[in-house]
């Protein structure tokens, strides 16, 4: 068994500390995932506490963040959409606690996860995404008629300019033409994101999942959930189908009964791929995510720049 890194046992400690504020056991903390943030299950209760390790520099950016997923996770189950919705133990508010911000969940018992899959079986990962893309279509039919106020593509503005700034200090591998391309790139985002409408004018902006809704949901027993809506933002559905080869895009259209914008789903892909290069910072943290970052910069370079 691999040994637990040391971000992962300070979130345990975080989260039991946490969790007895509210009077909830934390008996058997175990962690579930531990790349961005750590998911700890505060076992024997059906709690489980998301404990960033690679927060913002500007605290209050991470609760304005966990307020607005708590939002709207909580609102989607209160209407009786299938996700993992905020803890009913403890409030819908972020929790302080060791100098960050902490959310509790649901915890839900998952059933055939994809880790189990072959994943060297490149027809059954495109048969499970297919099918979790057409669940797709169910989530932003209900996140269309979200009543609450979200910004519009945060996880690209003003994210990825904060990453470029750092990255110049410390470009890692990247060269100075990347640096140079990247910021062009930036530009054209930031113009987009001010005013959408006028550069994809048939577009509709809704509230999106934010983050691959179809690779983000937990298959249980009871049915499907979607789950981590830390990234819910104001923006297009082809946001949230970069990246979904066609067979997926097809179901999807059919379940949702529209077309997808081919040329908007490229130009969010290109966006998508600038957030990957910028999110090179966190490789000092979490040295593993080094080379599959590098592939998808390597995946940057070979494509055209990204333009109005």
């Amino acid at each position: 068994m691999t040994a637990p890194s040391p971000r992962a046992e300070r979130a345990v400690a975080l989260a039991a500390e946490a969790g007895r504020r509210f009077g909830l056991r934390a008996d058997e903390p175990r962690v579930l995932h531990d790349v961005f943030s750590v998911l700890v299950h505060l076992a024997p209760e059906p709690v489980v506490v998301r404990v960033p390790s690679l927060a913002p520099a500007d605290p209050a950016e991470l609760v304005a963040r966990q307020r607005r997923e708590l939002a709207v996770a909580g609102w989607l189950a209160d209407s009786g959409v299938p996700v993992v919705g905020p803890s009913p133990l403890v409030p819908r508010e972020p929790v302080e606690a060791g100098g960050t911000s902490m959310t509790f969940w649901e915890f839900v018992t998952e059933t055939d996860p994809l880790r189990d899959l072959p994943q060297d079986d490149a027809q059954a990962l495109e048969d499970r995404f297919t099918e979790q893309t057409g669940w797709t279509a169910e989530l932003h039919a209900a996140l269309a008629g979200y009543p609450g106020d979200l910004p519009v593509l945060s996880p690209l503005v003003p994210a990825i300019g904060e990453a470029l700034t750092a990255l110049k200090r410390d470009p890692r591998s990247l060269t100075p033409a990347d640096l140079d391309r990247a910021e062009r790139e930036y530009a054209v985002l930031e113009a987009v994101t001010a005013d959408f409408s006028a550069r994809f004018p048939e577009a509709r902006l809704q509230a999106v999942h934010g983050d691959s809704p179809a690779y983000n949901l937990l298959r249980t027993a009871e049915g499907h959930r979607f789950a981590d809506f830390e990234d819910v933002t104001l923006g297009p559905v082809e946001w949230d189908l970069v990246g979904s080869p066609p067979r997926a895009l097809e179901a999807y259209e059919r379940a949702s009964g529209t077309r997808i914008d081919h040329e908007l789903l490229e130009f969010m892909t290109g966006a998508r791929m600038l957030q990957t290069l910028a999110a090179l910072t966190v490789v000092p943290q979490v040295p593993e995510l080094g080379p599959a970052l590098m592939t998808w910069v390597d995946q940057w370079r070979a494509r055209s720049p990204l333009t109005l």
